[in-house]
């Protein structure tokens, strides 16, 4: 997904212009949003760090901070990385709209900014994620697969993400696009924060809106809130679990797919994100093109036609486990299959 810049052959930034001219020893600000969900302090820092240190030779710096779900913080870090005078930052944000403002004043102080996952507002300077509307389409495919003849049976809940998150309206966009017109549903929230106790909440208010005889699938835009949803389900009496999508391919949510709780979820290989996230930072430290990193380019609220580079989605079920998380090394079969699994490991073939 990333190319080398060596083909480039030119010190200029992503605009045609005489680069910085700064070698390999530079520093690159890394502000993820939440500790929470597991992907970010298991993979995406240690993915990121790992790519800068390839692209600078072992010389560039990561200087990092959380946020921890506070859009406020994540702001103050940024002040924080420019008067550190990192050379460049990535940064997945909070809240996109309300980081505007420290994604400009970051670019006053001659700090290019590449969004990270969520495509932030402000004058970004690039952006890569996820096909985010492709991976809610992938979990509306699978839901609809799930239900097959009995689509039309009942109604699905949608338990959507954050308003905050930019990237939890496209999940939405995408999934409707499959499942508006193929099945009915019930009900439809927008979860606070992404927290699995609001999903378990609004789960608990739709079987009581609904009732759980009608329920017959559940669209969670992650792993997170499956979780939530399922323990909601299960605290209603519900024994025969409807299926319920996901996302992240989390430790926990790959284990209920196997065990048959959880239908699905979308594994999304991360290290072609980190990749492309950590080339392009160090070439705009360093003032070098990027034209030949990116895949195609995106709109902003803000920003229009910014350089982008965008990863597709898996669908994951129980059918696929080892051909995707176990021979990429993101998980070992000991680390899913523990004492709890072991049974649901072994009928789908997963052995030590």
């Amino acid at each position: 997904m990333a190319v080398s810049l060596t083909a480039c052959g030119s010190a200029e930034d992503g605009d045609g212009r005489p680069g910085s001219g700064k070698g390999d020893e530079i520093k690159v600000g890394l502000l993820l949003p939440e500790n929470q969900t597991a992907r970010y302090e298991k993979f995406d820092k240690p993915l990121i760090e790992k790519e800068v240190a390839k692209f600078t030779r072992g010389k560039g710096k990561v200087v990092y901070a959380n946020a921890k779900q506070d859009a406020a913080t994540q702001s103050s870090q940024v002040d924080t990385m420019i008067t550190n005078k990192v050379d460049v930052l990535i940064i997945d944000a909070v809240d996109s709209k309300a980081i505007a403002g420290a994604v400009k004043r970051a670019k006053e102080a001659g700090i290019p900014v590449v969004a990270y996952d969520r495509l932030a507002e402000g004058p970004i300077d690039a952006y890569t994620s996820f096909d985010n509307e492709d991976v809610g389409r992938i979990q509306g495919k699978a839901l609809l697969d799930a239900l097959g003849d009995k689509a039309r049976d009942g109604q699905i809940v949608m338990m959507n993400g954050s308003v905050t998150d930019p990237n939890a309206k496209q999940f939405k966009s995408g999934a409707h696009s499959v499942l508006d017109g193929k099945a009915t549903v019930g009900r439809e929230y927008d979860t606070i924060e992404w927290k699995p106790e609001n999903a378990n909440a609004n789960m608990a208010a739709a079987l009581t809106a609904l009732g759980k005889s009608r329920i017959i699938g559940v669209y969670s835009a992650n792993d997170g809130m499956a979780g939530g949803i399922i323990t909601a389900l299960k605290a209603a009496g519900v024994t025969n679990l409807p299926p319920v999508t996901g996302q992240d391919a989390e430790l926990a949510g790959v284990q209920r797919v196997v065990a048959g709780d959880q239908y699905m979820t979308v594994y999304k290989r991360y290290a072609p994100e980190a990749a492309a996230a950590a080339e392009m930072a160090v070439a705009l430290a360093k003032g070098e093109r990027i034209d030949g990193i990116i895949n195609q380019k995106v709109d902003s609220p803000t920003a229009k036609g910014v350089p982008s580079v965008l990863v597709p989605g898996i669908a994951l079920t129980k059918e696929n486990v080892k051909s995707t998380v176990i021979d990429d090394g993101v998980y070992t079969v000991d680390e899913i299959c523990t004492d709890r699994y072991k049974a649901a490991c072994e009928a789908i073939g997963l052995k030590p």
